[in-house]
């Protein structure tokens, strides 16, 4: 052989050699399978198991948990009275006895006052009025603030839209038709059928019907078409009325236990809470497409008497709405930013919904 021949062939052979050795370094062992560990979390609600719109508002959260976490997360949904009762919610989440609870904010009034403001205020926002203060408008920091001493990170996760006004067993003419009207109705629109002379009852849904068909209620409000279809409500009240002046546009929460949460990793952590934000989405569009279809089947199939208030009602509502508001955040420090924030909000969002979807409703309807 050639001597130049031969160092090239050593050459040739070192090189193969250290680029053999080097694939050999550099190439990863195989890791052992290990076993994908998962967190089980536990949801409690103030609805009944599986109602519709509410109920299966709480499940979808859950179900979307688990499935954009790949399982990583399971959560286990218990209706009302199953594992805690349905005003027990708040309590039960915040002493880490159940890690997520789907509820409304209003009903934590007696403790947290400011509370009221994240569901709903009469004659206030729309729903994708709420949408954009909760999320643009700094009502999330505020909502935070207000659950932060009890351990709890709310955020939307439904909304029920602009509900009905209500079931009566008589025909409400003028706002003396309200005086001694025992009613459920929650949070301020409670507060402002107090002042109109009325006596403002709570009750879990599961309570509602039962107690109109004895009589214990004159009247109740629950959500709207979808929900009161469900409950039967036609077979204790003929009179259904509208607009929900009480209710323009209801944020359903889902609570998080803080503790729980901050043991997650941070990809866990955003799957939750954009998980709720899809759920939020969706039950406002669950609602829209089943409210108009529930109240044909009430009107056409129940006989149920649909009214609109009558304008001197709502005027009077409205007027009495401006003052409990007014007190309602006077109330404490925290009650009084909120309402600031959400009330500036409303003055300035108002008039591009004034001239945007309202005119074009209008001119919808023309």
């Amino acid at each position: 052989m050639k001597r130049r021949d031969f160092i090239g062939a050593i050459a040739g052979a070192t090189a193969t050699t250290a680029l053999t050795a080097c694939g050999q370094k550099d190439e990863p062992k195989a890791q052992a399978a290990q076993p994908m560990e998962t967190v089980e979390w536990k949801m409690v609600t103030t609805w009944p198991k599986n109602f519709p719109g509410l109920g299966t508002g709480a499940n979808r959260v859950a179900e979307l948990i688990n499935e954009m976490s790949g399982g990583r997360i399971h959560v286990k949904v218990y209706g009302a009275g199953e594992l805690v009762g349905a005003f027990e919610v708040f309590d039960a989440v915040s002493r880490g006895n159940a890690q997520l609870g789907h509820a409304g904010a209003y009903y934590w009034k007696g403790k947290i006052p400011s509370s009221v403001f994240f569901s709903s205020v009469p004659f206030g926002l729309t729903p994708d009025e709420m949408n954009a203060w909760l999320y643009n408008g700094g009502g999330m920091a505020l909502w935070e603030e207000a659950y932060k001493p009890f351990g709890l990170i709310p955020n939307p996760a439904g909304n029920s839209g602009t509900q009905m006004g209500g079931w009566f067993n008589k025909e409400i003419n003028s706002v003396a038709d309200l005086k001694g009207l025992k009613m459920r109705i929650p949070g301020l629109g409670g507060e402002v059928l107090k002042r109109a002379g009325g006596v403002p009852v709570t009750l879990p849904g599961g309570e509602l019907f039962p107690a109109m068909q004895s009589g214990a209620l004159d009247a109740t409000e629950w959500v709207g078409p979808y929900n009161d279809l469900a409950f039967g409500f036609y077979k204790a009240a003929k009179y259904y009325y509208t607009p929900g002046w009480h209710e323009p546009g209801t944020t359903m929460e889902c609570m998080i236990n803080e503790e729980a949460f901050n043991q997650l990793p941070a990809d866990l952590q955003s799957i939750v809470r954009n998980a709720m934000k899809v759920a939020n989405l969706e039950m406002l569009s669950e609602y829209t497409a089943r409210n108009q279809q529930a109240l044909q089947t009430l009107i056409e199939k129940h006989d149920v008497q649909l009214r609109h208030f009558p304008d001197s009602v709502l005027k009077e509502l409205k007027t009495l709405s401006a003052e409990v508001v007014e007190e309602e955040a006077a109330r404490d420090a925290l009650s009084s930013k909120v309402w600031a924030s959400q009330k500036a909000f409303k003055e300035q969002v108002t008039k591009w919904t004034n001239a945007s979807e309202f005119a074009f409703i209008r001119a919808r309807n023309l």
